[in-house]
């Protein structure tokens, strides 16, 4: 409602504005800094996060996209980098609207939280993902058609792993279990709540060799309601000094000490033409330069870490390890 003046504050007005008090100037000034001051609200998009959930979901899902990028990297056998772009609120709507079509949509579970939630993979980088787990060398083939039956179980592994990333980077704040419901392929016909709800939308850049392209995840607000408390900066806080602790110290060196990594025994070196190799017959020796009382070298990986014995265990070849190689020694050498 406007202020109605009474007639002493509107000679005193005057007067101000004939002394030079005040000018026309300095009333723009105050007005421009009232409007500065007031900012518009939509009842119609209520905002349901708060900058601090906001902030934490950004942190929750930048530790996702490390962990994603490490599995796919070693998946794929390629470099796979994928950073959190941005975290932002929106009703669902927006959401669809702004999501191309065709594209491949999954929809997962997240039990025990009830409601379902979104993870959309640009088409572009599902055909370079598709053409890397064929052998090629993971190039993006444009395609604009719905998947073949091979290419949706070769996105289904993929799915399968980014579950597995999503529940992982979930674990400290809540423990649930991620499965997939359905894929499709046009956004239209998908429809996890109504339009008006909140949602978020955490949107990824993802490179997977030479080619880029956004991943998104869709999460609404009813979904996360149950735990929405716990979704705060205090609360990560607490959990990364409890990451700390000599428990997930343990839980760590069992991960590592499950790793597989390869072990090379070189039992010796020596040089050979071409014409050698093709006039090689059974029965023939091949001279390989080393003694047969001297130690093997034994590699892990392309490091040398043993020195040991060759022999047979119940009909197998095998090799005895008789010293460990020290780092200094190889620094020697």
């Amino acid at each position: 409602m406007a202020e109605i003046l009474s007639q002493s504050e509107i000679d005193a007005l005057l007067s101000a504005l004939s002394t030079g008090e005040l000018t026309a100037e300095k009333i723009k000034d105050e007005e421009a800094q009232q409007k500065k001051s007031l900012r518009v609200y939509d009842f119609k998009r209520q905002n349901k996060f708060s900058k601090e959930h906001i902030r934490t979901l950004s942190m929750i899902h930048e530790n996702f996209s490390r962990i994603l990028s490490t599995l796919l990297s070693a998946h794929l056998r390629m470099v796979v980098q994928i950073e959190v772009a941005s975290v932002e609120q929106l009703t669902y709507d927006e959401f669809i609207r702004s999501v191309p079509s065709p594209t491949i949509i999954n929809i997962f579970s997240i039990s025990p939280l009830v409601g379902n939630c979104i993870f959309e993979i640009n088409l572009d980088i599902a055909s370079a993902i598709i053409d890397r787990m064929l052998g090629g060398p993971g190039r993006v083939s444009r395609m604009r058609r719905d998947l073949t039956e091979i290419e949706r179980a070769l996105v289904g592994t993929i799915i399968a792993r980014t579950l597995d990333s999503f529940k992982e980077a979930w674990q400290n704040v809540v423990k649930f279990s991620p499965r997939q419901e359905s894929m499709e392929m046009n956004p239209r016909f998908i429809q996890i709540v109504p339009p008006t709800d909140v949602v978020v939308l955490i949107t990824f850049e993802a490179k997977f060799g030479d080619s880029a392209g956004p991943l998104s995840i869709c999460i609404p607000y009813v979904v996360l309601e149950p735990v929405i408390n716990k979704i705060s900066s205090q609360m990560m806080f607490s959990l990364a000094k409890q990451e700390q602790s000599p428990q997930h110290a343990k839980d760590i060196r069992e991960k590592v000490e499950q790793a597989r990594v390869p072990v090379q025994i070189v039992l010796g070196h020596t040089d050979v033409t071409v014409g050698d190799i093709i006039r090689l017959g059974v029965g023939d020796v091949v001279p390989l330069g080393a003694f047969v009382d001297e130690d093997l070298q034994i590699y892990v990986g392309d490091r040398l870490k043993f020195k040991g014995r060759p022999g047979t265990v119940r009909n197998k070849m095998a090799v005895q390890v008789t010293s460990v190689v020290e780092e200094r020694e190889l620094e020697d050498e």
